[in-house]
């Protein structure tokens, strides 16, 4: 097994450390969670840049890494839901939207047609992500200072950025489906009638 795949399996094993770090009490584990996180991300991006430079790319890599990506993403946000961060709703939502395109994905490569990514999903994925460190950011705020200590102006402004981060992940999130659905829909028909 390639070192690029090496840490994808990594991302996804990450994935669950940083999720049992979070239902940890105390702050100095949301610190260690998110340290976690922000190395599970990093991976992303490494084992793609060392794939391509070193030529290692693999069918098992370019198989994994979506699956890892997904993982850690909806991971984060599952562990959220139960710590009172994010509403259950948008999270189906967004795992609704990464599984079809996914399925119409292997869909089509099974039919030998490639749907590349569009920047509207990369700009899907980074407002996940930047959603996510808001979310980490919050709870390591309210774990270190206790229920009650921060102001009301400072809890305002705490959750209207967090309220804010979601609903742009969302409205992202849809249009970045509608587009794929809009932009693929006559391979997508020459795929199902093959």
């Amino acid at each position: 097994m390639s070192l690029p795949t090496v840490l994808t399996c990594l991302r996804i094993l990450l994935t669950f450390v940083t999720m049992a770090l979070l239902f940890l009490p105390g702050g100095a584990a949301k610190v260690a969670a998110f340290a976690t996180f922000l190395i599970a991300s990093a991976t992303d991006w490494l084992d793609g840049y060392l794939a391509r430079r070193w030529r290692q790319t693999s069918a098992l890599g370019a198989l994994l890494d979506p699956i890892a990506d997904k993982v850690l993403v909806l991971g984060m946000f599952l562990a959220f839901i139960q710590l009172d961060l994010v509403p259950g709703w948008m999270v189906l939502v967004i795992a609704f939207r990464e599984f079809l395109i996914t399925g119409v994905r292997l869909f089509a490569a099974h039919r030998h047609v490639v749907l590349p990514a569009a920047s509207e999903g990369k700009h899907k994925t980074v407002s996940q992500v930047v959603t996510l460190i808001v979310l980490f950011l919050v709870l390591i705020i309210q774990e270190s200072v206790g229920p009650g200590a921060l102001s009301p102006i400072a809890r305002a402004m705490m959750d209207g950025l967090r309220v804010g981060c979601l609903w742009v992940t969302m409205l992202l999130t849809l249009v970045s489906g509608t587009s794929f659905f809009l932009r693929h829909r006559t391979v997508l028909k020459d795929a199902i009638s093959r």
